[in-house]
């Protein structure tokens, strides 16, 4: 594991206080595109079951260097524990560490030298909007001219 622009910081657990079971039934009233799956690659990254290049990691999330990177810098940041599947599961409850997320993948930015060009987070939701694990996450991508989005 490197300390990539000496960000990392040491594991403090892998649950986050106060979170709730994620509620994944179908005909829900804000229904979820896919339901959380304990075996999805990022909760495996969580327990250590596969390997993960990590650039920053707390209480709260990990941030990892994605193994199929879509730019010179793609780095994938995704909370501790069992999270929301997708935005479609976010509530009102869930603000303040979704706040905390994006602080965060910015931060994670500026360290690893994204932010004098430029960079863009993107969160994905469902097939159609380009999500292919069922563990919210937020990809920080840089490094050069960015394409147009759609």
């Amino acid at each position: 594991m490197s300390a990539a622009a000496g960000i990392l910081h040491p594991r403090s657990g892998n649950a986050r206080p106060g979170r709730r079971a994620v509620r994944c039934q179908p005909g829900r009233e804000r229904g979820v595109l896919v339901p959380y799956d304990p075996t999805n690659v990022f909760a495996r990254i969580l327990r250590d079951e596969l390997p993960s290049e990590r650039v920053y990691e707390d209480d709260q999330f990990v941030a990892f260097r994605d193994a199929a990177p879509q730019a010179p810098t793609h780095i994938v940041l995704i909370p501790r524990g069992e999270a929301p599947a997708s935005p479609a599961d976010l509530r009102e409850a869930d603000a303040t560490w979704i706040g905390r997320m994006m602080v965060l993948a910015a931060r994670i930015a500026t360290d690893v030298g994204l932010a004098a060009e430029g960079y863009r987070l993107v969160i994905n939701c469902g097939t159609h909007g380009g999500q292919t694990v069922p563990h919210l996450h937020l990809h920080i991508l840089g490094g050069r001219q960015l394409g147009r989005l759609g």
